[in-house]
């Protein structure tokens, strides 16, 4: 049955839940997706701020069948575009996008659909969309809604600003201030009245903020101590899966790559550096095949609606917790349980502080930028539930999470007020000129050649940490700035001073308690090899699962289509789980519609049957 005729055969009463069945295969709504699939439908507009994976794009994909008209959709990258028209085609769906990498045949199809009434979902670029003639034509063919993805981008305050955005308001203009819903996953108060303020001319549209937390991640972070080892003993959880490795550099991409290669991991690299034919075939390789691990840049990521990428690693740190709560949402879209790491290092925070004062970017905008940044250190030497840590960020409250690194490990607190005198002593005395390594020689007592340069052997301060490793005082350095003791000013090559806190620690008018991890003994680097996994399966259920694989591997090729438009991993677990005997039980796996039973359901059901 096609979409067209699963509408026809749906009374109004229950039409939206009716729809969600028998269209896309669900057979409930996600938390907040029916309150603003109503609102769109009883014709108002609205912002959506809501999680990734928690179903942003069925909050306009729904109220279109349920009406008539033509659905514009603004999104900002072509395989974005491109996957999911052939995800809602897939379904039954009349769905086409104005882009560059159409065939004349493709853009024969869709003017036509367009023009005839039958096109219901036409997604652009908004580059393509702010031309005058493109509004003007979409104007005479009857957009009913328009529905703007990535709706951060429309604010200056957004983190992946760009310009082509801050004109849809006039593109709405130009439409007859049609019916707007914009969405994101991100966006603090601040970018929220930004985004009303360019949008909406008239009343105030219906505001939602879903919330932020993705249960089914799990949150951890580390400090970088061997960085190689770290990330292979991290892929061992993920053998055979989908994944992001993100780097801060092209050229550290480039070597990343290669270095999983080595490891015996399907990796492939995508930067800005590549041609785009590379990058390209690359994407495409990422998108449709299982068990692709992409070493990127953050070049790479914006739009990607892969549903089933298993774990995200930061190899440095990224610039935000705006970024890094986009970035680590690439992963578990399909609300699946998903893995992310973060590795940190001192150099991590000079590279993004000197990107941060270096940038085009107004005075105003770069004070936004350090305390987004100083939050996201926070972060990273949080001394509790990290989810807790991050929440609050976003203005929210929760209990400890039992799903992050912190709250499963545990973490210690001392009283480091001495340790924490000694470093700020030490600081002070060098002058507030030097950086981290410096400062570690002076307490170490360890007589570099800079250290005899400066006389700073002669110092009190000289070897009172000597009870301490190198390794700890880096650890004792980033907490003191994380809490607020020191800052980081950029010279050369960084240098510390003290904050008006830290002279209150440092005269004992105040203590301060750190993270004891940092000083127990590290545990040895493990050998070399080819990466295994660490965990065992049920063998039946993985022998089912990998031939439910290969299957759908085989019609994706077949349409040239990724693996996830033919069925998201979700649906292949429910199937192993059901093990459904009929094509009636097919229906009621998880993202199983008509179009997709009677497309597939018989080949499927065969592979089950012979299990």
């Amino acid at each position: 049955m096609t979409a067209s005729s699963a509408l026809r055969n749906h009374g109004e009463p229950g039409k939206p839940l009716l729809i969600l069945h028998d269209v896309f295969g669900y057979s409930a709504f996600r938390q907040g997706q029916e309150e603003i699939i109503q609102t769109v439908l009883n014709g108002e507009n609205v912002l959506a701020v809501m999680p990734t994976g928690s179903g942003k794009s069925l909050c306009f994909q729904l109220p279109t069948l349920v009406r008539e008209g033509l659905t514009l959709v603004v999104s900002p990258l072509i395989a974005l575009m491109r996957d999911q028209v052939a995800q809602l085609r897939n379904n039954g769906i009349e769905a086409g996008s104005l882009n560059s990498a159409n065939s004349a045949e493709e853009n024969r199809r869709v003017v036509d659909a367009v023009r005839e009434g039958r096109m219901r979902l036409l997604y652009a670029s908004p580059e393509r969309l702010v031309q005058g003639a493109a509004a003007e034509w979409l104007n005479r063919a009857g957009v009913s809604l328009l529905a703007i993805d990535e709706a951060h981008c429309v604010s200056q305050w957004g983190h992946d600003f760009r310009p082509e955005y801050a004109l849809l308001g006039e593109v709405r203009r130009r439409l007859g201030n049609v019916q707007t819903i914009a969405l994101t996953a991100t966006a603090d108060v601040a970018t929220r009245q930004d985004i009303l303020s360019k949008l909406f001319d008239e009343a105030t549209p219906r505001v939602f903020v879903q919330g932020f937390d993705r249960p089914n991640l799990y949150l951890a972070m580390q400090p970088k101590e061997a960085l190689r080892r770290q990330i292979r003993q991290f892929l061992t959880k993920h053998v055979g899966e989908s994944g992001i490795v993100y780097c801060s550099t092209r050229d550290t991409t480039d070597e990343m790559a290669e270095r999983l290669r080595g490891d015996g991991v399907h990796a492939l690299a995508y930067h800005a550096g590549l041609d785009a034919g590379t990058r390209a075939r690359h994407q495409d390789t990422f998108l449709k095949e299982d068990g692709v691990v992409m070493a990127a840049t953050v070049a790479f990521g914006m739009g990607i609606d892969k549903p089933d990428v298993r774990f995200v690693c930061h190899a440095a740190l990224p610039k935000s917790i705006e970024a890094y709560y986009q970035e680590i949402g690439r992963a578990g879209r399909d609300g699946a349980p998903a893995d992310t790491l973060t590795l940190y290092g001192l150099d991590d925070m000079r590279l993004r502080r000197m990107q941060i004062e270096q940038s085009d970017a107004s005075p105003e905008q770069k004070i936004i930028e350090r305390q987004r940044f100083n939050a996201l250190i926070a972060l990273c030497e949080a001394p509790r539930c990290r989810r807790q840590t991050l929440l609050a960020y976003f203005g929210e409250r929760s209990e400890p999470c039992g799903h992050c690194d912190l709250c499963q490990d545990g973490v210690t607190l001392y009283d480091a007020t001495v340790d924490a005198q000694k470093l700020l002593s030490a600081i002070v005395r060098t002058g507030e000129r030097f950086g981290v390594e410096h400062l570690i020689a002076v307490l170490t007592g360890d007589e570099t050649e800079a250290i005899l340069k400066f006389g700073h052997q002669h110092l009190k301060t000289f070897g009172v940490g000597k009870d301490r490793g190198r390794q700890v005082w880096r650890s004792l350095i980033r907490q003191t700035y994380a809490a607020g003791l020191i800052n980081l000013e950029l010279a050369e090559y960084g240098r510390w001073s003290v904050t008006e806190r830290g002279w209150a620690v440092l005269k004992g008018r105040e203590t301060v308690e750190l993270r004891a991890d940092a000083l127990r003994p590290k545990e040895k680097a493990r050998t070399g090899g080819k990466l295994k996994p660490e965990r065992g399966h049920n063998s039946d259920d993985e022998a089912l699962l990998t031939a439910l694989k290969a299957l759908r591997m085989q019609f994706a090729r077949e349409a040239d289509v990724p693996a996830y438009v033919v069925f998201p991993d979700r649906s292949l677990i429910d199937m192993v789980a059901q093990r459904p005997q009929t094509l009636d039980d097919m229906a009621n796996v998880h993202g199983v519609g008509q179009a997709k039973l009677a497309r597939y359901g018989e080949a499927f059901l065969d592979v089950i049957l012979r299990h």
